[in-house]
């Protein structure tokens, strides 16, 4: 008697060879196994990920809360601050649900799908981070949490994305078509090189300012951790879209590459005019004017690991940033607050 058990059952009798899987519209293979692993840049940033594990309440906040009440922050840092929890409060959920409700839909690799699970888990630490840090300093939650609407440069970055997932989340949506499957590499392109991997640094640069001169320490913690983890996330994210590429070549078209020069070339302007907001006045030794170059060189690198020209031809003003990503040593929560917090194999982190 036919059942859908037996079904499946009949329809699998052969082992999986790895050769078989492909990153989307494998349907041949069954979704469900992870070995034999094709995909070992998947599983490497899945390691790394789980090997930089950290929870937000185990950073102190004391210092910071101490500091918000005192008159050691000008008006203008204190825009910067809340400036940018109002962004990236609302960009991890923008992210978060991109990844459980589209990408992992459709990316149809099981060693793929375990990093997206870890990344989806990764995402709402970010958002929970967000929400410690509000109750620590007795922030207006309303206001921090309602900017992607009332602030006009964060709504416009959050738009611009959110088009992305809009249309990989219409019910007819596939990737059985040509057009279906451009489109799920438009939404890889504009989630991690553009969302996480250009719309995001500015605000590690300036949140990171504070933690150098030795202030608001318990978010600037925070933020070295979730840049960590949009490292990885970046770098799986550019393999995804480059391994696609490879398997789909017919998909890199001449037009469809300009489309996203394009797009990254908005996303830049948004970018920079998202910092001149947060610096209306400038703060720390940091501008508009520097912004916009250190914009530029990161979407030249991000275009490059793409196999995309470069645009801008900028340098970068914070060569302190690579030093952050590339610093070893983190704070142990239980202990002496000094130790290795990576658990795995050394990480190496692209800026």
């Amino acid at each position: 008697m036919s059942s859908p058990v037996n079904d499946l059952l009949e329809s699998n009798t052969g082992r999986i060879d790895a050769r078989d899987k492909l990153l989307i519209n494998c349907n041949q293979v069954d979704v469900n196994q992870l070995m034999p692993l094709k995909y070992h840049w998947a599983w490497e940033h899945y390691n790394n990920g789980c090997a930089n594990h950290w929870m937000p309440t185990e950073v102190p906040m004391t210092k910071d809360i101490e500091t918000w009440k005192s008159d050691k922050l000008t008006d203008d840092e204190r825009l910067v601050i809340m400036r940018n929890l109002g962004f990236f409060a609302t960009a991890e959920s923008l992210v978060g649900n991109n990844l459980v409700l589209a990408i992992f839909r459709h990316v149809t690799n099981a060693e793929c799908r375990q990093y997206l699970l870890r990344q989806a888990f990764e995402e709402a630490i970010h958002s929970h981070t967000f929400l410690y840090v509000v109750e620590s300093l007795g922030l207006d939650e309303g206001e921090v949490f309602n900017m992607y609407r009332e602030i006009p440069s964060i709504a416009a970055k959050d738009e611009f994305e959110m088009e992305l997932t809009a249309e990989v989340l219409d019910p007819d949506f596939s990737t059985s078509t040509f057009e279906g499957c451009q489109a799920l590499l438009k939404n890889l392109i504009g989630f991690y090189l553009i969302m996480e991997g250009i719309f995001f640094y500015s605000g590690f640069v300036m949140v990171l300012s504070f933690h150098r001169r030795n202030l608001m320490t318990g978010i600037g913690e925070q933020f070295q951790y979730i840049l960590r983890d949009e490292t990885i996330h970046l770098n799986f994210g550019l393999d995804l879209i480059n391994g696609i590429k490879a398997e789909n070549p017919e998909l890199w078209t001449e037009q469809f590459q300009q489309e996203m020069i394009d797009r990254v070339r908005k996303s830049v302007e948004l970018e920079i005019d998202y910092a001149k907001d947060c610096l209306p006045n400038g703060v720390m030794g940091l501008n508009g004017d520097l912004f916009r170059e250190y914009v530029q060189y990161v979407a030249d690198r991000r275009l490059e690991r793409i196999g995309l020209p470069a645009q801008y031809g900028s340098s970068n003003p914070f060569p302190w940033m690579s030093e952050t990503m590339d610093l070893a040593k983190e704070k142990n929560f239980f202990e002496t607050r000094v130790t290795e917090y990576q658990s795995g194999a050394a990480l190496s982190w692209d800026d």
